[in-house]
């Protein structure tokens, strides 16, 4: 059970958490409009306002500005690597890493990997998904509340509000799955301008 205390230090830590996700989105934002709205909606927000309204508010900014970066990734024709970091295709993958081509497509028709569509019909698979030539459990998880790809990688190697600023694919990698996989479906949630 938790205490008053319990929950005022949870409230107050939360309170900070949301201080310093909406000064990390202010310092990116160049338009004083937009610092203006955010200040209007701090501004506005009593004690007694929902923590969770705030953070989908939050959320909902993170979620807009991944989209757009997806977008822009694909009309713009960025390098895969240069938004994903290492990737590789399935020769690479079963030449360096043993895994053979039948497992990595049987892996990717069961969304247990991500992969990112090169050109008209090939894929490439972000490495930092494997662990010891093996997806990395929770995979699966994500890509079901995020289909897209891309999307989806891109939520994964970012810091998420929703798992207090820490990398969901770290968080994987350390087995934390559960987590990982409810801020997936929360992010997913949250409508995208």
């Amino acid at each position: 059970m938790i205490g008053s205390r319990d929950l005022e230090t949870r409230e107050t830590e939360l309170s900070t958490f949301v201080m310093k996700e909406v000064q990390h989105i202010l310092a990116q934002c160049d338009e004083a409009k937009q610092t203006e709205e955010a200040v209007v909606v701090l501004a506005g927000s009593s004690a007694n306002d929902s923590a969770a309204e705030v953070l989908a508010r939050l959320e909902a900014e993170a979620s807009r500005r991944l989209n757009a970066e997806a977008r822009a990734s694909e009309s713009e024709g960025a390098r895969i690597t240069d938004w994903a970091g290492p990737v590789a295709g399935p020769t690479h993958l079963e030449k360096r890493f043993g895994i053979p081509r039948s497992t990595l497509h049987w892996w990717q028709r069961h969304n247990d990997v991500v992969a990112l569509r090169r050109g008209a019909r090939k894929h490439v698979f972000p490495l930092a998904q494997f662990i010891d030539g093996r997806p990395t459990p929770g995979i699966r998880q994500v890509l079901s509340s995020i289909s897209d790809p891309r999307l989806a990688w891109l939520w994964l190697i970012r810091p998420s509000p929703f798992l207090g600023g820490r990398v969901p694919i770290d968080m994987l990698r350390e087995d934390s799955s559960i987590e990982v996989g409810l801020a997936a479906r929360a992010f997913s949630l949250v409508p995208s301008n």
